[in-house]
């Protein structure tokens, strides 16, 4: 069961990074460069939110846990 909550969090974060580096991408359109861009949406706790999600994502899908609570089909 935690692993559905870690992967559920996990998939809400990266949701909300993943949004907000759709939105930061208006920063093209006014004249930002690619690099700029990357540097701005890095130090933007709202982007990395993308990253931790990932992780908590993997993790939950690949980390072995406890097998007497685990459900077989």
């Amino acid at each position: 069961m935690t692993r559905v909550f870690f992967f559920l969090l996990g998939f809400g974060l990266m949701v909300i990074g993943c949004t907000y580096w759709v939105i930061y991408l208006n920063l093209l359109t006014i004249g930002y460069t690619i690099n700029e861009y990357f540097s701005f949406a890095l130090s933007n706790m709202e982007c990395i939110f993308a990253l931790v999600g990932f992780i908590m994502m993997t993790l939950a899908i690949f980390w072995k846990g406890d097998h007497s609570l685990d459900l077989h089909l």
